[in-house]
């Protein structure tokens, strides 16, 4: 297998995940007044939007046929 071929898959497969599987993000919102500080720590779970998803596909099917192409 060639290596663009191989790189194509990978990105197809990481554009099929993010349909699926939620990106973890943490915020710290917080105040700082001389040597105190207070803060509280949130964290989301958010999903990519739909079309980075389908752009992923689109861009790793596109390197596997010019990998498979190239190595004909």
């Amino acid at each position: 297998m060639k290596a663009l071929f191989i790189v194509g898959l990978v990105v197809m497969v990481l554009g099929i995940l993010s349909f699926f599987i939620p990106l973890p993000h943490t915020e710290h919102h917080g105040i700082d007044a001389g040597d105190v500080h207070l803060g509280v720590n949130t964290h989301h779970d958010e999903m990519l939007p739909p079309y980075v998803g389908v752009g992923l596909l689109v861009v790793g099917a596109g390197l596997m046929i010019a990998g498979r192409k190239r190595g004909a």
